[in-house]
């Protein structure tokens, strides 16, 4: 048997595939579509992140494939009704890399009320700009969590731990779910946009999710506010976040995932001049202990699903309210 994988991962987590199965490990393969899909030709499992497309290009050049192992939890680059109908497995790593997101996400929310991080430069040349950079405190703001999955209820966690209210919307949650203890439920997003003093996007991209948060949900923020993504380019639009930011509407904003990944300069230049501005290369879930354990999982699972071992995985057939890298 033979599993390749397509996308970095912490090489060390292969050898839980054992002897009898062999692995290709070939990150750049993501950089060369036409070596992927022959690499793929007598491969019974690929392993991905998110930027490996498992289209029905892929499948058919893949023909003993048995199952796609998803070093992450967002599935929105996997045909998921092609592979069913083929019996092939998704895999995702649910919560793996949770903490590494939700670490992220609290990191980037106090760095941006504060205020005081981005004059690194100013004061090397000598300037002394120590007026503009009186920010704020994050206790007794208002944490709003759009979505309420495993992620953000590990962020609505550590809000509240720093004197924070957490307030969330999550239409797929049951207005008695325990999820909502120490969480003021709201009912639409709207609601849930008027009282965030920093708003986390914890939600796949759909069809209803797309430019969710657009030009009239960042009015209806309480001004100044904070909006953090770590979940799926194209639930922010950009260009309005960009205006908002501009007009001093918006606080401060810290991206991780964009409409267009990579990000080139053409689609960056929506940002030029912006300060108060974090943007990453969707790197939220990605620390060297996230990766480790993502890679874990994710071997665990394959090899499970291959037959041959994997007691120690977590095989999650499902889509997490979270997405993550």
């Amino acid at each position: 048997m033979q599993v390749v994988v397509t996308e970095f991962m912490d090489e060390t987590a292969l050898a839980g595939f054992g002897p009898g199965i062999g692995v290709v490990y070939a990150p750049d393969l993501v950089e060369d579509r036409a070596r992927l899909l022959d690499a793929l030709r007598s491969a019974d499992a690929v392993i991905v992140r998110n930027r490996t497309q498992v289209d029905a290009e892929l499948l058919a050049a893949a023909p003993r494939l048995r199952a796609v192992g998803r070093l992450g939890v967002g599935l929105d680059n996997i045909d998921l009704a092609a592979c069913e109908a083929r019996g092939i497995d998704v895999l995702p790593a649910t919560g793996a890399n949770a903490l590494s997101v939700a670490e992220y996400v609290i990191a980037a929310a106090l760095v941006l009320v504060r205020g005081a991080y981005m004059a690194t430069d100013e004061l090397r040349a000598g300037a002394w700009p120590r007026n503009r950079l009186i920010g704020g405190e994050i206790s007794g703001r208002t944490m709003g969590l759009l979505g309420l999955g495993g992620i953000a209820r590990m962020v609505a966690d550590r809000a509240r731990a720093l004197g924070m209210t957490v307030a969330a919307h999550d239409p797929h949650l049951a207005a008695d779910d325990p999820a909502w203890t120490g969480v003021h439920r709201c009912a639409r997003p709207e609601d849930l946009f008027g009282l965030s003093d920093v708003l986390s996007i914890h939600v796949p991209l759909t069809d209803t999710t797309r430019g969710l948060v657009g030009t009239e949900a960042l009015a209806r923020l309480p001004r100044g506010a904070i909006v953090i993504n770590t979940a799926r380019g194209g639930v922010v639009d950009e260009h309005a976040l960009a205006q908002a930011l501009r007009a001093g509407r918006i606080g401060g904003a810290a991206l991780d995932v964009f409409a267009q990944e990579p990000l080139d300069a053409s689609a960056g230049a929506v940002f030029d001049g912006l300060a108060n501005l974090i943007l990453t290369p969707h790197v939220a879930g990605v620390t060297h202990e996230g990766n480790a354990r993502v890679s874990q999982v994710t071997v665990a699972n394959v090899a499970r699903a291959l037959g041959t071992g994997g007691e120690d995985g977590r095989n999650a057939h499902r889509t997490d309210a979270d997405t993550t890298p």
